[in-house]
């Protein structure tokens, strides 16, 4: 593992220290995908200072706020997209919705390309009726992982389909001609109600049984707590940015040790998890080697930077802790 050097006169604020000042105020935010972990977390962080329009799919929302309206849609639906956003008046739009299996996208592309190209387009096209800027998460997947770290102005080249359609909807949002954010991340995890399971969960289920855990020390990148990814979203609000930002957690670690990190904190042996190549799990969709970010333009722009690994997986389990409190059994 590593972390990038920041030199004293330069460190910025972290994403606890700068939670207080970095929340805009008197906003109309509508999220999209907002019953999904990121969207929970924009939710909790934003709603108290601003009014919030969630969007999802599910029949009820389980968020909660004086200022927070829920509608059921579905953004690939052109016309009902444009009705909602001509009708709720946003000032901003966060679009976490997507289709994030990467093996699931090789098999169900045109699933995968409704999700995560024709619904950016209705979003541009109800951004330009309504005047509203349009913030859309990207992925490191439309890098090849062969010449990290990767700054915005890198060159990409997408291995597989997922990564494909992350970098059409980015494309379609730069040639669009509105106010608009392109936030690129990467192994996002955290916890929140009924949410997909990520590598963390996978791992703390995975150490819950006796066996071994057999996970791949080929693969690199920058795990990111929703928590963080959420305020430097809030931070692009605030301080109105446009353009591209790679916003991931500061350190660069394969798999197979963040898999251990992970154990330690937890308070269970790393030496249960053994390392294996990539190759060998005959994955349906390549992944990149390396996607680690640079994070230069957070540091600069932002004032930003996210938490350490050991830092955000201490913050993680205190949240599991609480879940399981009130809920009286284990959450993960």
């Amino acid at each position: 593992m590593f972390t990038f050097p920041i030199e004293d006169a330069e460190i910025p604020m972290s994403a606890g220290e700068m939670l207080a000042n970095s929340i805009p105020f008197g906003q109309r935010i509508l999220i999209t995908g907002c019953q999904g972990l990121l969207g929970q977390k924009l939710h909790s962080l934003l709603v108290g200072a601003n009014h919030i329009i969630g969007l999802d799919l599910a029949e009820t929302s389980l968020l909660r706020g004086e200022s927070f309206e829920y509608h059921r849609l579905d953004i690939t639906d052109r016309e009902a997209v444009v009705k909602m956003v001509s009708g709720t008046k946003p000032a901003f739009i966060i679009n976490t919705a997507a289709m994030t299996d990467v093996d699931l996208c090789e098999v169900e592309r045109d699933r995968c390309w409704r999700i995560n190209v024709l619904a950016v387009e209705n979003l541009i096209r109800a951004c330009k009726k309504a005047d509203a800027h349009l913030i859309h998460i990207s992925s490191d997947y439309v890098f090849d992982g062969k010449r990290a770290p990767y700054s915005e102005v890198d060159p990409t080249s997408p291995l597989g389909f997922y990564g494909k359609s992350k970098l059409a909807g980015e494309n379609a949002l730069r040639g669009a001609g509105l106010p608009c954010t392109i936030v690129r991340t990467q192994v996002l995890y955290g916890t929140a109600p009924n949410i997909r399971p990520n590598f963390v969960s996978f791992i703390l289920e995975k150490l819950r049984g006796a066996d071994s855990l057999n996970i791949v020390d080929d693969q690199r990148g920058m795990p990111t707590l929703a928590d963080d990814l959420a305020q430097g979203i809030a931070r692009v609000i605030q301080l109105r940015k446009e353009g591209i930002f790679h916003m991931a957690g500061r350190d660069s670690i394969s798999r197979w040790e963040f898999a251990r990190a992970i154990a330690r904190v937890f308070g269970d042996d790393p030496e249960r998890i053994h390392p294996i190549k990539t190759g060998q799990l005959k994955q349906k969709a390549p992944r990149p080697a390396d996607s680690t970010f640079a994070l230069d333009k957070i540091q600069r722009e932002l004032a930003f930077l996210s938490r350490g690994i050991e830092a955000c997986l201490k913050e993680y389990q205190r949240q599991l802790s609480e879940q399981a409190a009130s809920y009286g059994g284990v959450i993960s």
